[in-house]
């Protein structure tokens, strides 16, 4: 009871010390400022924050928070950048800042589960998981939350892309600039197509050329069928006929399309199987346990 006292205790000084920190009665205010007045020159000085406020405690506790977490996603088998991912969805949030709400979560489910190990009679091997597996379970649960967004991003661009490659080969034919049928596309489209054009757009106008502003957009999204049309479309000047290029292209993600659906369609038919299988084996096995049974006591005479 003690060390929960203190721990505790030590909880709420730090809590109140961050929530009292940006009060001016509160806190000293630097030399820089209280000297402000006596100053020749009436520029503005910038207020700093203090030392245990929101800003500094992540400039200290963020990049741990991003390395350790980092390396636990690794270990746990997750592919891929944070950041490349949370870019990808359009999240509100930086790469840190995702790492510091787990850590947060983190330990928050650590000291729950500590508390629980230690009001509770369990077993120490049933403690000890539950306060090691508790934590790494909240890491996995948000982490996973963030690949699925990810993945579902990259499959609903994927079932866009045979369209807009369509939309985009008929504007070459039809006398279009590669930069003026992206433009194009980007302005009357609304899906996730039409935003990555539209990105790519705003990168064209900031001075990087058309293929350059597609490969970033392709690089970002990581999708297969949109890095052959960025290959293809890299031939803008040397191909003679790229509208036939870009149909056949067209037809190839319609077909990867097509392959995946019915990759998710016989997944599907193989999971109604399982409820099946197990509602046909289980009163076979009950049947076949009461002979069996009696058999085994008439053996032994009991």
């Amino acid at each position: 009871m003690t060390r929960i006292t203190v721990i505790c205790s030590l909880g709420l000084w730090a809590g109140a010390a961050m929530l009292l920190t940006p009060r001016r009665w509160f806190r000293m205010r630097p030399l820089s400022i209280r000297l402000a007045p006596y100053r020749s020159t009436t520029a503005s000085t910038p207020t700093r924050s203090g030392v245990l406020s929101a800003q500094s405690l992540r400039d200290i506790v963020g990049p741990l928070a991003d390395s350790v977490g980092n390396r636990l996603s690794r270990l746990l088998g997750v592919s891929g950048e944070l950041s490349s991912r949370l870019t990808r969805i359009a999240s509100p949030y930086d790469a840190t800042g995702v790492r510091l709400r787990q850590a947060m979560w983190c330990g928050l489910t650590l000291a729950v589960a500590a508390c629980i190990s230690l009001v509770s009679t369990v077993a120490t091997p049933v403690g000890v998981l539950l306060v090691v597996g508790g934590p790494l379970l909240t890491f996995l649960v948000i982490e996973q939350h963030t690949v699925a967004t990810s993945a579902n991003w990259q499959r609903r661009l994927l079932l866009e892309l045979p369209v807009v490659i369509e939309q985009l080969g008929m504007l070459l034919s039809s006398g279009y600039s590669l930069g003026s049928a992206i433009s194009r596309l980007s302005r009357r489209g609304s899906g996730i197509a039409a935003g990555g054009l539209r990105t790519v757009s705003s990168r064209v106008r900031q001075g990087i050329t058309e293929i350059e502003a597609l490969r970033e957009w392709a690089a970002l999204a990581d999708v297969a069928a949109l890095d052959r049309l960025v290959a293809v479309l890299a031939m803008n000047w040397e191909a003679g006929d790229l509208g036939t290029l870009i149909s056949n292209e067209a037809r190839s993600a319609r077909r990867e399309v097509q392959r995946a659906e019915i990759e998710i369609i016989e997944r599907r038919g193989q999971q109604v199987w399982i409820p099946v299988t197990v509602a046909t084996l289980l009163p076979g096995v009950i049947f076949m346990s009461v002979p069996f049974i009696d058999a085994v006591s008439k053996l032994t005479g009991r």
